[in-house]
């Protein structure tokens, strides 16, 4: 594994070849695409697409007597059950895939010749507060009635958007400080998602719920300002 960025044989930019550089920018110029239109056809094709697509998934009705009793109660209410239900199957995906990420890092900095047992300890703690966060979505959403190993449409979603994050941490090329800042980015969003969660259990009336979640956010809160601590440290020991 790579420790640092390192000066090398690096043919991706035009001031490697100007000559070619400028053919490749003429041929652009003078060869027309294979498929016809403008950025209008492209927008008036993907608006069409848009409109004839089904939507991603559903949110599973209630499988017990009880999940269906609070559904309908809250639809009486004027509330939207199934919403606050997609949206804690996709904290429960998020968190679930935090788990495998910090296990990822954990074994990227143990692995190193020089091993940090101080930031091995941290991410392990991460780790941990991760899947106790998991548990609780998962309590949570049973105490509707619903079911969480059903994968929602959000849930759907964010497991896409998170495979770019894997491929960076499974990459054995991959250095420290360019993992930290994908964390980073996970725990960004995740702090974000936590604030909105809790909010969004509150309007829908489930107070219970949203004081369930307060102890999580305390913790992302956290593990935010360590990653990005664990990230500064990293990148100026490199500079000096």
């Amino acid at each position: 594994m790579a420790d640092a960025a390192k000066l090398g044989t690096n043919f991706t930019g035009v001031q490697m070849s100007p000559k070619d550089s400028k053919k490749m920018m003429e041929a652009a110029n003078h060869w027309m695409p294979d498929v016809p239109g403008d950025r209008m056809r492209m927008l008036e094709e993907r608006t069409l697409r848009s409109n004839e697509a089904d939507r991603i998934g559903s949110v599973p009705v209630p499988g017990s007597a009880k999940g269906m009793l609070k559904s309908t109660f809250d639809m009486v209410r004027g509330k939207s059950p199934e919403l606050l239900v997609d949206k804690l199957g996709e904290r429960l995906a998020y968190e679930r895939n935090g788990v495998r990420l910090y296990e990822a890092m954990i074994a990227k900095v143990g692995g190193m010749e020089k091993a940090d047992p101080a930031m091995v300890g941290a991410l392990q703690q991460i780790r941990d507060e991760e899947y106790e966060h998991m548990l609780t979505i998962a309590h949570a959403i049973e105490s509707l009635g619903a079911d969480p190993t059903a994968q929602t449409p959000c849930a759907d979603v964010v497991g896409v958007m998170a495979m770019g994050i894997v491929q960076v941490l499974s990459d054995p090329r991959t250095n420290v400080p360019q993992c930290l800042n994908a964390l980073l980015t996970v725990e960004l969003a995740d702090n974000a998602a936590w604030e909105l969660l809790i909010e969004l259990s509150e309007a829908a009336g489930h107070k219970q719920i949203a004081d369930s979640f307060v102890r999580c956010k305390v913790q992302e809160d956290e593990h935010l300002i360590k990653i990005k601590s664990m990230m500064r440290r990293d990148l100026l020991n490199d500079v000096q």
